[in-house]
């Protein structure tokens, strides 16, 4: 199961709340800890470069936000981030260093890492994105099982993790592209510099290195090339 560790996902150099995941096995432990985390961590970001704006607001002074966004704490902006027209931030988010948060995007409860992109149209809920990470315009993770139930992530051949959570999106490894208009289905994890086709339905965990095609066809990056 060490394709959906911390360790096997991401690199913890390219965030500023490395110590967030100190301890975590699976990356979605942290997602109970990232409220109290950005208040912590919020108290001891650096006046000259971060500006407080509001109630458990920081904004690196180097960011870019649209007058038009919404922003909701507690919420970390790192530097050289941009936040664009529209974009709606409901708290309980940390965006990295050179990220984008793009026009009608939605984010609650993540941490999204340095040069992350979820430009158009996305929702991004109880998830965690790695280093340059990409979501393709209209893609989205889906947080809720429709019958309620805790999620339960599925790994092809091993056996099941339970995560003791109702609401988890997705663990997106460093540098996976998602496919635009694709859903992530709750729980599903997908490892460093793997593809997903555009509208691709996709749940469990997909291996690192891959092309996701559709569920049956999953096939590693070396073997796709010519």
């Amino acid at each position: 199961m060490n394709n959906m560790t911390v360790a096997e996902l991401y690199d913890l150099n390219e965030t500023i709340a490395a110590e967030l995941f100190a301890g975590a096995v699976y990356p979605w432990e942290v997602l109970p800890k990232i409220h109290d985390f950005i208040i912590s961590l919020g108290e001891k970001l650096p006046s000259d470069l971060y500006e407080k704006r509001g109630e458990d607001i920081w904004i690196a002074k180097s960011a870019k936000v649209a007058p038009t966004a919404a922003l909701n704490g507690p919420l970390i902006v790192d530097e050289e981030a941009e936040i664009r027209h529209c974009a709606f931030v409901r708290g309980n988010a940390i965006v990295g260093r050179g990220a984008v948060v793009g026009n009608s995007t939605e984010l609650k409860n993540v941490v999204l890492f340095n040069k992350v992109q979820v430009p158009h149209y996305n929702y991004v809920g109880d998830s965690v994105l790695g280093f340059k990470a990409h979501m393709g315009a209209g893609s989205i993770t889906s947080n809720v099982k429709s019958d309620k139930t805790l999620v339960i992530v599925k790994a092809r051949g091993e056996a099941s993790v339970a995560t003791g959570l109702k609401k988890m999106g997705a663990m997106l490894g460093d540098r996976v592209e998602v496919g635009c208009n694709s859903v992530l289905n709750p729980g599903t994890v997908v490892g460093r510099d793997t593809n997903i086709y555009p509208l691709s339905c996709v749940r469990g965990v997909i291996p690192a290195e891959c092309i996701y095609k559709d569920e049956a066809h999953i096939v590693p990056k070396q073997a796709a090339a010519p």
